[in-house]
């Protein structure tokens, strides 16, 4: 599957295109999923659908499923194959989200009991007052 699009080109789209070399560990005809070669933990690996979506926002509800079952069956091998204690299983959103790579993709993260990785970007916000019930009111207003 040839991936084009009028947007810059990410470094996902060369790998889908194989135009620069990556080390896949899965790939069907919508998906594709590599070792991250900066990663947090060894075995870190990102899930990268082929069709183009800036974010997860973008992407069709149907495409989003398959998706996310996808990310479910490379989880679980991950964590069997690498007897991982557990996994972070991350989609960053937009910049202030730590998206750096403008293509959707969402990183498996294997995790072990003493590993020492820091994924905590800073301290809890606790609500104030009536916080809770206006946040909560405010985003049931937008799915209504």
């Amino acid at each position: 599957m040839q991936y084009n699009h009028c947007m810059e080109t990410t470094i996902f789209e060369k790998i889908i295109n194989r135009e620069i070399p990556s080390h896949i560990v899965y790939e069907d005809e919508d998906t594709i999923a590599i070792l991250d070669i900066n990663p947090k933990t060894k075995g870190h690996t990102l899930v990268i659908p082929k069709a183009l979506s800036r974010t997860v926002l973008e992407m069709n509800p149907e495409t989003l499923g398959q998706y996310f079952a996808v990310v479910q069956k490379v989880a679980q091998a991950i964590k069997d194959s690498l007897k991982a204690d557990g996994l972070n299983i991350l989609l960053n959103t937009e910049s202030a989200g730590g998206q750096e790579v403008f293509h959707t993709h969402t990183h498996i993260i294997p995790r072990f009991t003493h590993d020492e990785v820091g994924l905590n970007t800073g301290p809890h916000q606790a609500y104030q007052d009536d916080e809770l019930i206006q946040y909560t009111e405010l985003i049931k207003s937008y799915l209504s």
